[in-house]
């Protein structure tokens, strides 16, 4: 006696449709990881770092130990930058003038990827997206927009910031 499901398990279409489910559940099983997770907090806390206190308030010795020795930037108007050139951007460029250009992150665009191999965390993806603002005479307002994309790799049991995507940068609209 045949059972019900003999005549899909020889149909193609039947076959395209379970090739279709399994690619989707595939998507959704790898999705990006809780926000409450540990890594999503603790990756969350390196992007304060970079920004809030390095970009946003120039504490610069705050950002020196989380960028790897063989960081890359790579932004879509200004180049490319190794973390030499990086830190000194920042220092000499956003920090000669403190408080007056801020970053803040979009409300809920962070998102992060965990990467592994054979099942071994070893690394992590973060992407967002953020604002950018510059104050003048007490006023602040909103100069532009972007996306980065951050790589994150477990060095020593210690989250380095190796590589940066800084990408579709845009005057503010506002």
């Amino acid at each position: 006696m045949n059972s019900f499901l003999t005549p899909f398990k020889e149909s193609f279409l039947f076959k395209i449709i379970l090739a279709i489910v399994l690619f989707f559940y595939s998507l959704i099983t790898s999705a990006q990881i809780a926000e409450n997770s540990a890594i999503f907090k603790i990756l969350k806390s390196k992007d304060s770092i970079i920004f809030e206190r390095a970009f946003n308030k120039c504490e610069l010795k705050k950002l020196e130990p989380i960028i790897a020795q063989n960081f890359e930037f790579y932004h879509d108007l200004a180049g490319i930058q190794n973390r030499e050139t990086f830190i000194n951007a920042i220092k000499n460029n956003i920090c000669k003038a403190p408080a007056t250009f801020t970053r803040k992150l979009v409300k809920n665009s962070l998102e992060v990827f965990e990467l592994k191999n054979n099942g071994k965390l070893y690394g992590a993806i973060q992407r967002g997206q953020h604002d950018f603002y510059n104050t003048e005479n007490k006023n602040t307002k909103k100069t532009g927009t972007a996306k980065f994309t951050h790589l994150w790799i477990l060095e020593d049991h210690t989250w380095k910031l190796k590589r940066v995507l800084s990408f579709d940068h845009k005057e503010a609209t506002e």
